[in-house]
């Protein structure tokens, strides 16, 4: 049995993926998965560290690990309409927060790219874990924050204003869906292992949408908001079609925002394919 070290985050839409995989719901021969749950920016630096067999990654980091890490097809947050918000204390333009602090949930989250890929003058940086930003904006420390996971159902309820939707200006940009955080391999583990985990991934997937009730009380050890709502509406927005199979508009999506972050200089280029094949 080869044991093999699994990072993903807390939040509902990976506890809810993965739940099946590591709970002995579905298959992976030869195979002893030991999860380790962090928040994303934390499985970004150990992915860099090379500490993680597999691991959920933010695409801004995989844009730093193409050579060492492979994508698998199956089990990322990828789609429309699920993009990182820029709220603000008060009404504000993202003209006006050039050369302001401006938290972030982690330097190499695809959050903070979108954000500089928007324009320059965003460089002033505080970076948080992504469930105190929302109170480092509402205490002053930061004049805006760049919010994702649960924070996008909570913010108004701090008095929060948004500012931009910068998934849905990357939409209306590119006229890709958003790829927000992909599953990474080791590409050492070879071809048939990574597509043989890859399989098993979609499996665990399609149990979650065919038995949404068993992962329940998974999802909510683990979540940061208790509300049945809110755990609802974050696995639905994020959890979709795309977590199954990348698919062609998936694989597009990934390839348009590497190309951007290259020609901005943000990531390295790469030459390697992003699936093993």
């Amino acid at each position: 049995m080869q044991r093999l070290t699994l990072g993903y985050s807390p939040c509902p839409n990976d506890t809810f993926i993965f739940y099946g995989l590591t709970h002995g719901k579905v298959p992976c021969a030869g195979v002893e998965f030991v999860e380790q749950l962090e928040d994303v920016e934390t499985l970004n630096r150990l992915a860099r560290q090379g500490r993680l067999d597999l691991t959920k990654i933010s695409y801004h980091a995989f844009g730093h690990l193409r050579r060492d890490y492979a994508l698998l097809r199956s089990g990322g947050a990828l789609g429309r309409g699920c993009g990182p918000l820029v709220v603000a204390a008060e009404p504000v333009s993202m003209e006006q927060l050039r050369g302001r602090t401006i938290a972030i949930p982690g330097e190499l989250t695809t959050a903070n790219l979108l954000l500089q890929l928007y324009g320059s003058g965003y460089e002033q940086l505080l970076i948080l874990p992504f469930h105190e930003i929302i109170q480092a904006v509402t205490d002053g420390k930061a004049a805006a924050g760049v919010i994702i996971h649960e924070s996008r159902f909570t913010y108004h309820q701090h008095g929060l204003k948004k500012v931009l939707d910068l998934g849905q200006w990357w939409e209306e940009d590119s006229g890709c869906p958003i790829p927000l955080g992909g599953i990474l391999a080791k590409r050492t583990l070879g071809k048939e292992l990574i597509q043989r985990i890859d399989r098993a991934l979609r499996q665990s997937v399609e149990y979650a949408f065919a038995n949404p009730r068993q992962p329940q009380e998974y999802i909510r050890q683990h979540a940061q908001e208790l509300e049945e709502e809110v755990i609802q509406s974050h696995i639905g927005l994020y959890v979709n079609d795309f977590s199954l199979d990348l698919g062609e508009e998936g694989m597009k999506a990934v390839e348009t925002l590497f190309a951007r972050a290259e020609a901005r200089g943000i990531i390295p280029r790469a030459d390697l394919p992003l699936f093993v094949e």
